[in-house]
């Protein structure tokens, strides 16, 4: 019983497997297909139109078909019932003085009266007549008479019984078969019988009508139907391609011309043609293009203005800075021999000026990323003593955050050519940042290598970010929470100007967060210059914490 149950489901398995095979095989087959499909507009309408017009075609040659095989049949039935009853009704007044079935020549006198009603043997339409008693009883010398075939069994046999039970009811029925009464071959025949009465006879009348001729009008007309019915929906397939293709080509045209459009192309247009409902369109489009085109060029020329302005508002605000911070510095130098609140507005004084130029700083690194002006410096450094050196920076604000700085480094030796101060730049602002919103939580920061490209992660467990905020960090003077106590007073560009210039590099810097689990900032360079970030040597995930405290992990 286990055997027989192991071996079904062995069986089940391969046939499911076999399944899967074929399945699979007939989706790569069909794939092409499903995808033309599914980009083409025309294929569809086209595709549509034949197999509508394919039923059409199919329904109207079938009752066409219908109408004239069954009309020609009807009208070949009512003429051999007609020459039926007038083969009756002569061959009745014929044997009425006979008066036995054993009158000399009966036999021949039956022949002759039913070849007159056959017709001409050699016609192909000519019909098979049989005439036999109904009932012989003891009258042994009653015979069956056929024409043209001269074996009266042979053609009985092929009466129907069916034909041949109403008949003996008296009746005058009618029945198409297929049989072969000549020796001919099996071919359709309208079977007629009737009963044919005197006062001293009875006997039993069948013609069996060929209809062949019938039957090739009927080949005829389903051959041309077919034929004409495959040249309609040909036809139908080429005026519906034509006409998509009148229609589908402008769309075609205006889809290219927004993609190219969209490309930077701006000069682009469609092409006008006529008057009509897609030349309208095809203005409609121009007139669309040309309303963003100069809509595009008004907002440029506002940005250059914009970063214009600031560039040289950046620029001419260091002579007075400058001026400023001398005075500042030589009140905050003295600011012992003053009173308590003139010494706090010297600090003050001196803190602000330092954010002051800060900002000023940014704002000029920001307008030369923006005028395209940002170059690097690129030389081959090492790079675990960049992070360490930028992780010590920040021992003093670690150390009032309540935030231990942990590094988890490789074992070989990094060297990447890139430029030293901006990498610093963006180690300063990632580090500063995970240390404020560290939450007394440590703070990890991770580098890894690969053939081609280096990857530095600075991990915090804080606050994290919340979904969306992971792309809107980059944005200049963009803050998760602006009414957060910051102990470094930032700008609110930082991270926009890391990103420009991890761009500047050809890497990217990603971030990942989520809300009370903490965020994640991930640095990808190339370790050449000119070479791109493919693949990041560390994953972007807020639930690793490779920071163990192992061999090579220290912390600041």
């Amino acid at each position: 019983m286990t055997d027989g149950l192991d071996r079904s489901r062995m069986v089940a398995r391969r046939a499911r497997r076999r399944l899967a095979r074929v399945m699979d095989r007939s989706g790569r087959l069909f794939a092409p297909i499903v995808r033309a499909f599914r980009h083409s507009l025309q294929l569809r309408v086209v595709s549509a139109t034949l197999a509508a017009s394919a039923v059409l075609v199919v329904v109207f040659g079938v009752v066409v078909a219908g109408s004239i095989t069954g009309g020609m049949v009807d009208e070949r039935r009512e003429s051999a019932i007609s020459q039926v009853q007038n083969a009756r009704a002569s061959i009745t007044a014929e044997l009425n003085p006979v008066v036995s079935y054993s009158e000399p020549n009966l036999t021949g006198r039956m022949a002759g009266l039913i070849q007159g009603h056959a017709g001409d043997p050699d016609q192909t339409d000519a019909p098979t007549v049989l005439m036999r008693p109904a009932a012989t009883g003891t009258d042994a010398e009653a015979e069956a008479v056929s024409v043209p075939v001269r074996d009266p069994a042979v053609v009985e046999r092929e009466i129907p019984s069916d034909l041949r039970a109403r008949v003996a009811e008296g009746l005058m029925a009618t029945q198409y078969v297929t049989i072969n009464p000549d020796g001919h071959g099996l071919r359709p025949f309208l079977a007629v019988g009737t009963p044919v009465y005197t006062d001293q006879l009875e006997y039993e009348l069948y013609f069996l009508f060929p209809l062949d001729s019938q039957q090739r009008v009927a080949e005829l007309v389903a051959t041309t139907l077919v034929f004409a019915g495959i040249a309609l929906v040909m036809l139908l397939g080429m005026i519906a391609g034509l006409v998509t293709r009148m229609v589908v080509n402008p769309v075609r045209s205006a889809a290219r011309t927004a993609h190219r459009l969209s490309a930077g192309f701006l000069h682009e247009r469609m092409a006008v043609r006529g008057t009509d409902d897609l030349a309208r369109l095809a203005e409609s489009f121009n007139s669309m293009a040309e309303n963003l085109h100069q809509q595009i060029l008004r907002l440029e020329e506002m940005s250059r203005l914009q970063r214009r302005f600031t560039s040289d508002v950046s620029h001419e605000l260091r002579t007075p800075l400058t001026t400023v911070r001398m005075a500042a510095d030589l009140l905050y130098d003295e600011r012992d021999q003053y009173p308590a609140h003139a010494a706090r507005s010297a600090e003050l004084l001196h803190d602000e000026l330092n954010r002051f130029e800060e900002l000023l700083a940014d704002l000029l690194e920001i307008s030369r990323f923006d005028a395209g002006f940002a170059q690097l410096d690129t030389e081959a450094v090492e790079l675990a003593p960049i992070i360490d050196s930028v992780a010590s920076s920040f021992r003093v604000l670690a150390a009032n955050c309540d935030v231990e700085v942990r590094q988890h480094m490789p074992d070989e030796p990094v060297i990447a050519e890139i430029d030293p101060r901006r990498v610093q730049r963006i180690l300063r602002n990632l580090i500063g940042n995970a240390i404020e919103h560290a939450e007394r939580k440590p703070v990890c920061v991770i580098m890894a290598a690969s053939e081609t490209a280096v990857a530095i992660v600075i991990r915090d467990r804080g606050i994290g970010l919340k979904d969306g905020e992971e792309k809107l960090v980059f944005n200049r003077f963009w803050r998760a929470d602006p009414s957060r106590a910051r102990q470094t007073g930032g700008t609110g560009l930082g991270l926009s100007i890391s990103a420009e210039d991890a761009k500047l590099h050809n890497g990217r810097l990603d971030a990942i967060g989520e809300p009370g689990v903490g965020s994640v900032f991930r640095l990808s360079l190339p370790l050449q210059r000119g070479g791109k970030v493919i693949t990041s040597p560390l994953p972007l995930d807020p639930a690793a914490d490779p920071c163990t405290g192992g061999d090579h992990d220290t912390t600041t």
